[in-house]
């Protein structure tokens, strides 16, 4: 398994996506000790699916354009059984989330909402996976906030993704290792299962927007070259990365 985890990132260099399950492991055991089933699943389900496509996933199909169109050719990608697969997820955390005594008419705007947000973070933050430390950063980002917004049964979740965030940091900021789908994955659920439990229906509608429009975007716009070119989200998304070692000029 170690080696079918290799890679090579965007600047050439061997990576590992073992930090992915390690980071899944640790927040699903620190949800489970805080006896927080809902929250272990969200993060658990996710992740195993995500390291199903690390491991034997089609990487010449990207994005939502791609998986679908390969459907309407009659083939079936990892990345669409992925989809529905956190779709589905997304919805049994929503109904648990929920009061169930309430008629289903009552509670059906809601249901849609939050489980859109779980699976639209879960797959968003997966596409900031691409630069040493981004998708840790925008996970903590969001997560830190929302543990000052939460209300206490949510807390301990949102402690151990950000416990286990800060613990991957290092690494993934050095180059050595990365999420990959199964960390992504999980790491977005959790923080949209945050989002659902602290943030009133209207927030929550406000980030299913947001999120949703990222998504779209991000199918013709490269969210890289957007952070280079702006110099606040640059220097952001540089922090924390070794800074490279000048080049000696070569004498004859």
């Amino acid at each position: 398994m170690r080696r079918a985890l290799g890679r090579t990132n965007f600047a050439g260099d061997p990576v590992t996506l073992a930090q992915g399950p390690a980071w899944v492991g640790g927040v699903a055991l620190g949800t489970l000790l805080a006896a927080d089933p809902v929250a272990a699943a969200a993060v658990a389900v996710p992740g195993a699916v995500g390291l199903v496509d690390d491991l034997v996933g089609d990487r010449s199909t990207k994005g939502i354009r791609g998986h679908l169109g390969a459907l309407r050719r009659g083939r079936v990608t990892s990345g669409a059984v992925k989809v529905a697969v956190l779709g589905a997820t997304a919805l049994v955390v929503a109904v648990v989330e929920h009061d169930r005594d309430a008629p289903l008419t009552s509670r059906l705007p809601a249901l849609v909402v939050d489980a859109g947000v779980v699976a639209g973070t879960a797959n968003l933050l997966n596409l900031f996976d691409l630069r040493p430390g981004r998708a840790l950063k925008v996970a903590a980002l969001i997560g830190a906030p929302l543990l000052v917004a939460a209300p206490g049964r949510a807390r301990p979740a949102l402690v151990a993704g950000l416990a286990a965030t800060a613990a991957a940091l290092p690494g993934d900021l050095a180059g050595r290792s990365m999420l990959g789908d199964c960390g992504a994955n999980a790491a977005g659920a959790l923080v949209g299962q945050g989002v659902v439990r602290s943030l009133p229906l209207a927030g929550r509608a406000g980030v299913l927007a947001a999120v949703t429009a990222l998504t779209l975007a991000s199918e013709r716009v490269s969210f890289s070259r957007v952070i280079d070119r702006t110099p606040a989200l640059r220097a952001l998304d540089a922090w924390g990365r070794p800074t490279p070692a000048p080049v000696s000029p070569v004498t004859p």
